[in-house]
């Protein structure tokens, strides 16, 4: 057999497409025609059977004028010359009696990225426009768009907008959001296609023949329309009152930010469409599909920021399931979090303990940090739970347990003399890094509650030559000091040999300026070391509180089917800064295009059936 890309390969390539007979007998003529496209998909180099294959385009057979479109499109930019000749061909078949050979030289011709197609693409794309085969017209319009982006910053053609807002009436329904998305990308830089009362009331009559597809790319058009009455705004809402229901998560999902923002000024609209889409939000929360239920579960949470305990009855829906993906599991237990109540703490509890004891260590760690959590409220049985843990004796959990007692004791100062009392024998099992930091800080801290504070440290400074993580020896220097205020006598003597250590032999430069300022503020005297450790702090029960506010609903329906819940609020905004800035959503459209006076500002744009 001749070599995949060799010469022989190619040779025979064109002997079979230029063999009269080959091309006499249909099925023979596209096997070979087939044979060059898997060459290509196989990576050989295949354009210089361009002449030959630009011969094969003028069969009759549809399927073979798709093989040839394929290989053309992709082999036009290595050979603009000879793509001429599959243009001129193309353009016969603009006129071709069948509506799919039309659709498919216009698709075929669009695809083409070489220089100067542009000006052989206008007159069949109008043609394409007033056919009569919604196939074709289809194709026509998504090609407008195609072109307009080869043009580059050239002046938009009106005429051709014009044209696209007419086909807004079109009785095919795709060809109608066909044209919403081709508007889009010509008029990017002007904001984006309008949408004003005539056509928002069209696209909302249009919606019931519109797939599902096209219902949530309308749905999604029309944010950017404000109602001009009370009264039109609550028939729109009727009008979309049905496509809450919609079997379609997507739709459903659209559906929603669009009530949101319509009614903004109305909250108890809004709260009423919340407890609508609770269902279809958990089964979206249930679904096979991961990625699907992974952002059902991040919009539950979004949710959940303005209406706490809005799922609590469901709380059972949450729970994890063996086979469900680590980052589902985690956003399960961050949802359960925010749904604990006096009813199922227990049963939420006992579920979270479950986990703790799972084989994949993150999951394990990360069902602690829950209960952790929720001890925040309920803090008497959580500390039970997570004192029961350590007697498990394993390095991740006791780790992790250590560091919610840490966050747990800064945020309720009630429950520190239960967290002291489980501590003793931590230090055998901590290995890493935070938890070793956690360990320190809770002995320095409040060692004066913790019998053998002083000689859990000692074990950590006779072994700080081989300690890996600098942030140990920092925080282990603070919780020294801070030790040495309430127990002198015990810590003294170890308290110096740190310091010499930190400051003669440490080559971390962090760590010994940390220890020459402790050795500095030693030297000015002991009221200065607990004016400066000591002082009063303020009370962080303040800022627990200020992460339970409710946020209003306004604050976040802009963001509600988009990737902010996905990426976290911040994190998207990162994301998106230095993307072009593009039409925004976030409001029914509220500059004056929309309204009755811009209306004649756009009337060159929109034909005069919409204004």
């Amino acid at each position: 057999m001749p070599y995949l890309g060799g010469e022989e390969a190619l040779r025979e390539l064109r002997r079979a497409l230029a063999n009269p007979h080959v091309q006499a007998d249909r099925l023979r003529y596209r096997a070979a025609v087939l044979r060059v496209i898997r060459h290509m998909a196989q990576g050989a180099d295949v354009s210089g059977l361009f002449p030959e294959m630009v011969k094969a385009s003028a069969a009759a057979d549809v399927v073979q004028k798709k093989l040839v479109s394929l290989y053309v499109r992709a082999q036009a930019p290595r050979q603009p010359q000879l793509a001429l000749l599959a243009v001129n061909t193309l353009r016969k078949d603009c006129a071709h009696p069948s509506p799919a050979v039309r659709g498919l030289a216009l698709r075929s011709m669009c695809g083409l990225r070489m220089p100067g197609i542009q000006e052989y693409l206008q007159q069949p794309l109008l043609s394409g426009l007033r056919d009569k085969a919604a196939y074709v017209r289809r194709a026509a319009v998504l090609g407008c768009a195609k072109m307009v982006k080869l043009q580059g910053d050239s002046e938009v053609d009106g005429a051709l907008v014009n044209e696209l807002y007419s086909l807004l009436r079109d009785r095919d329904p795709i060809v109608v959001v066909n044209c919403l998305r081709a508007l889009e990308e010509i008029l990017k830089k002007e904001g984006g296609v309008v949408i004003n009362k005539p056509i928002a009331h069209h696209l909302l009559n249009r919606m019931a023949d519109l797939d599902q597809w096209g219902q949530s790319e309308v749905l999604t058009f029309l944010l950017r329309y404000r109602p001009r009455s009370e009264e039109e705004l609550f028939d729109i809402l009727n009008l979309l009152d049905g496509y809450l229901k919609s079997s379609s998560p997507s739709v459903v999902m659209a559906a929603t930010k669009l009530f949101l923002v319509l009614a903004r000024e109305y909250p108890h609209v809004q709260a009423d469409v919340l407890v609508r889409v609770k269902g279809p939000l958990l089964s979206a929360c249930t679904s096979e599909s991961r990625e699907l239920c992974f952002t059902a579960l991040c919009h539950v949470r979004q949710i959940l920021g303005s209406l706490p305990g809005h799922f609590s009855s469901h709380y059972k829906k949450f729970f994890c399931s063996y086979s469900e993906p680590h980052y589902i599991k985690c956003q399960k237990m961050e949802v359960l979090c925010e749904l604990v109540n006096d009813e199922n703490v227990q049963q939420v509890l006992e579920e979270l303990k479950g986990y703790c004891t799972d084989v994949s260590v993150e999951l394990a760690q990360g069902a602690i940090f829950a209960i952790g959590n929720i001890a925040r409220t309920y803090t008497e049985q959580c500390v039970g739970i997570l004192t029961e843990l350590l007697g498990l004796q394993q390095e991740h959990i006791t780790s992790a347990v250590v560091q919610a007692f840490r966050d747990l004791v800064w945020l309720c100062p009630q429950c520190t003399d239960a967290v002291c009392r489980a501590l003793p024998s931590c230090e055998d099992t901590i290995q890493d890094s935070e938890g070793k930091q956690a360990l320190i800080w809770l002995l320095g801290t409040h060692g004066e509650k913790v019998p053998n504070a002083p000689y859990v440290l000692e074990d950590f400074v006779e072994n700080v030559k081989s300690e890996m993580f600098p942030a140990v020896k920092m925080e282990l220097l603070t919780a020294l000091v801070r030790l040495f205020l309430s127990r002198p006598a015990e810590c003294q003597d170890m308290l110096g040999r740190l310091l010499y250590y930190c400051i003669e032999e440490e080559m971390d430069m962090a760590v010994r300026d940390r220890g020459l300022f402790y050795y500095r503020l030693l030297q000015s005297g002991v009221e200065e070391v607990k004016r400066v450790l000591c002082s009063p702090k303020s009370d962080p029960s303040l800022g627990l509180l200020e992460d339970q506010t409710e946020r209003p609903v306004n604050t976040w329906a802009s963001e509600f089917n988009t990737l902010a819940p996905v990426y976290g609020r911040e994190c998207w905004a990162l994301v998106t800064a230095h993307q072009p800035a593009e039409p925004s959503y976030s409001s029914p459209c509220t500059d004056s295009r929309n309204k009755d006076t811009g209306d004649a500002a756009v009337g060159a744009v929109i034909p005069a059936a919409f204004i």
